[in-house]
């Protein structure tokens, strides 16, 4: 059985309502306690925890802090377009829809034991760090690939998570120019 570590108890609400026997655990915010943090590690020693955060800044966070923690922890992503309040104020699961919940959950990122596909000289190399335009650059790469908004570093361990080559990011990269 997977677990799913979401930001609060909406968050798990509408989970529930996309997947009603799924299990969830709550971080109660990105002030993620150490308590919660050892009981994530303790249930990936026999499941398959399934990151799955608001695409925000404490979102992220506690998506950094979980994965530094359990680094084979699976993740999934949200784009941020799906998921904002009818006022336009909020962003998070909550917001989204049963569809696009079911879309992000069954649409998961395994780690893999593979080694890294990507460096960040590649990067470079490409133009995705170190240009006026890097950042524009990269946005549209993780729209494409849905793998939120991550800064430089954290993209390059989602493209590495994703398996994919420097080829594959190379052709992404045109597509978006």
């Amino acid at each position: 059985m997977d677990i799913i570590v979401v930001e609060g108890t909406h968050d798990e609400i509408k989970v529930k309502a996309a997947y009603p026997n799924a299990e969830c655990v709550i971080t109660n915010g990105s002030e993620i306690s150490k308590e919660t943090i050892e009981l994530i590690k303790e249930l990936a020693k026999r499941h398959r925890i399934i990151i799955f955060t608001d695409p925000d800044s404490p979102g992220e966070r506690i998506r950094s802090i979980i994965t530094n923690e359990i680094p084979n922890a699976s993740q999934a992503f949200l784009r941020k377009k799906d998921c904002i309040s009818n006022n336009k104020k909020k962003v998070g699961i909550e917001h989204a829809s049963i569809e696009a919940i079911r879309q992000s959950l069954e649409n998961v990122y395994t780690p893999s034991l593979l080694i890294d596909t990507i460096t960040i000289y590649d990067l470079y190399s490409l133009g995705l760090i170190g240009d006026k335009n890097s950042k524009i650059l990269r946005d549209k790469i993780s729209f494409i690939l849905n793998i939120g908004k991550p800064n430089a570093k954290t993209f390059l361990k989602r493209l590495n998570l994703l398996q994919i080559t420097k080829g594959s990011l190379r052709d992404l990269l045109c597509k978006v120019k």
